[in-house]
């Protein structure tokens, strides 16, 4: 276990405070990189629509 202390002094057994700093430190970091991962889920996006127009296509030729 850690022997962390917080600001005041305090023991922090479970050293929670210094866990807590670090998740608080990254989170913006993690939700910019969440903001900006639109580019693959388009190109996922884009790739559905273009085999459903190609499945639509082929059932549609083997239908006439």
């Amino acid at each position: 276990m850690a022997n962390t202390q917080g600001p005041q002094g305090n023991h922090d057994p479970a050293g929670s405070t210094q866990m807590f700093r670090a998740f608080v430190d990254e989170a913006p970091a993690g939700r910019q990189a969440a903001a900006t991962g639109g580019g693959p889920r388009i190109g996922l996006i884009v790739g559905i629509v273009a085999a459903v127009a190609i499945i639509a296509a082929v059932a549609w030729l083997a239908l006439k």
